[in-house]
C-alpha cells in the first residue's frame, strides 16, 4: 500500500489560476489519515461557476490565497508518493497555474488520474466522478472539494485493495 495524497481544486471561472477551494486528503497503509478543505481568495472578483460549487467572492474574500494556503498544504506533501486527482490534467493545470502565478515551486509529484484508473481497473463508463462513485458505493458531495478529494483517494484504495500498484 502506498502513501498518497489526493487533490480537488475548485476553480472561480475559466482560468485555471483562479482556484477557489482546494481538498487534500492523505492516505497511508490503506487507510485515509488526514483530511483538509480550505476557501482560496482568488486573484479575481470574477465568479463564472458558482452555480456548479456554490462558491461567491464574498464568501471567499476574506480566505488567504494560493501561496499562503499552499505554503501550508506544501509542507504535508513530503511524504507522499503520489498525487490523485479525478480527471488530473484538470487539477494538475490549476495547480501548475496557481504555483506560477503566486511564484512558487510546484510539487514533482507523479499525478495518477483516477478517471484512467478507473476504466482501467473496472472499466468503468462513463467515468465523470459521480458515475464511479455510484459503481464503488462511494460517498460523495460533489463539487465540494473535500468530498471529491476523498471520493478520489478513495477510488485509488479500491484501486490497491483490487490488485492495482503504481
Amino acid at each position: 500500500m502506498s502513501t498518497f495524497a489526493a487533490i480537488d481544486f475548485e476553480t472561480a471561472n475559466h482560468d485555471p489560476a483562479s482556484a477557489c477551494a482546494v481538498g487534500i486528503v492523505i492516505a497511508t497503509d490503506g487507510r485515509i489519515v488526514h483530511r483538509e478543505h480550505h476557501l482560496i481568495r482568488p486573484p479575481t472578483r470574477d465568479f463564472a461557476f458558482t452555480h456548479i460549487h456554490g462558491l461567491t467572492w464574498s464568501r471567499v474574500r476574506r480566505a488567504e490565497d494560493f501561496g499562503a494556503v499552499w505554503l501550508d498544504l506544501s509542507r504535508r506533501l513530503g511524504t507522499v508518493e503520489f498525487l490523485a486527482a479525478h480527471n488530473a490534467p484538470f487539477d494538475r493545470g490549476v495547480l501548475a497555474a496557481c504555483c506560477e502565478l503566486y511564484g512558487v515551486r510546484p510539487p514533482k509529484h507523479r499525478f495518477v488520474c483516477t478517471v484512467q484508473l478507473a476504466r482501467r481497473q473496472w472499466s468503468i463508463y462513463p467515468t465523470k466522478l459521480p458515475d464511479v462513485c455510484r459503481h464503488l458505493k462511494i460517498p460523495l458531495r460533489h463539487h465540494e472539494a473535500d468530498s471529491d478529494a476523498e471520493a478520489c483517494a478513495s477510488i485509488v484504495l479500491a484501486a490497491e485493495k483490487a490488485g492495482w500498484r503504481l
